[in-house]
């Protein structure tokens, strides 16, 4: 079994991909994990990545086509996460698999419309213990304190409203094509991303073990 996931910012597109390949056996390949991979060894992308550049699409492809040539990955099936962003990537992307003649089931689209997505994110709070919460969702026991270890919560940088809209409208921009591209190629599959996070998962294992 092989799947893309897309999703805006606060759609809870990581923590999603990483439960479904862990209870479909897939192996989740993120782009996330990739690029901090490639910076360890990678000059080029790792100064691209500390200068806040986008990597082109060449060294992108070329990353995700290593690491779909893994015999385990080929062997367990994989979820793409991060990858495509654009048409171009996608066109690519199709180019690779046909070349090794992988099949892809599906994409997954967890659905959020953007002011719900903005709240999601602009509500997160972190301490320097590892401990998260959520101002509505999963308040601490007292406002801007840490229940774990008392300190301070802050906000991190990308959480801020200015931020995420911003990264909002560059997903918009990216993505709505991508959408279409795909709704063309009937391989796109949404989910409701409204609902919690357990029903997101029952919605997407219910099309991943259906064979949708």
């Amino acid at each position: 079994m092989n799947y893309i996931i897309l999703g805006p910012p606060g759609a809870g597109k990581g923590t999603q991909a990483k439960n479904i390949a862990g209870k479909f056996g897939m192996v989740h390949l993120s782009t996330g994990d990739m690029f901090r991979e490639e910076k360890e060894s990678d000059e080029v992308v790792s100064k691209l990545l500390s200068a806040g550049q986008l990597v082109p699409d060449e060294i992108v492809v070329n990353m995700v086509k290593k690491h779909l040539e893994k015999d385990d990955i080929i062997k367990k099936g994989f979820l793409l996460d991060g990858f495509p962003r654009t048409v171009k990537q996608a066109e690519e992307l199709d180019v690779v698999l046909k070349s090794k003649n992988i099949k892809m089931e599906g994409v997954l689209l967890i659905d959020v419309p953007f002011e719900e997505a903005v709240k999601r994110i602009v509500g997160r709070r972190i301490c320097v213990c590892g401990a998260s919460y959520h101002m509505t969702l999963l308040p601490p026991k007292e406002d801007g304190k840490c229940d774990r270890c008392g300190g301070k919560l802050f906000q991190r940088s990308d959480d801020k409203e200015n931020v995420v809209r911003e990264r909002f409208a560059v997903y918009e921009r990216q993505t709505k094509p991508l959408i279409e591209y795909y709704e063309k190629s009937d391989t796109l599959i949404y989910i409701n991303g409204l609902k919690d996070e357990k029903d997101v998962f029952a919605q997407i294992s219910s099309c991943i073990a259906n064979g949708l």
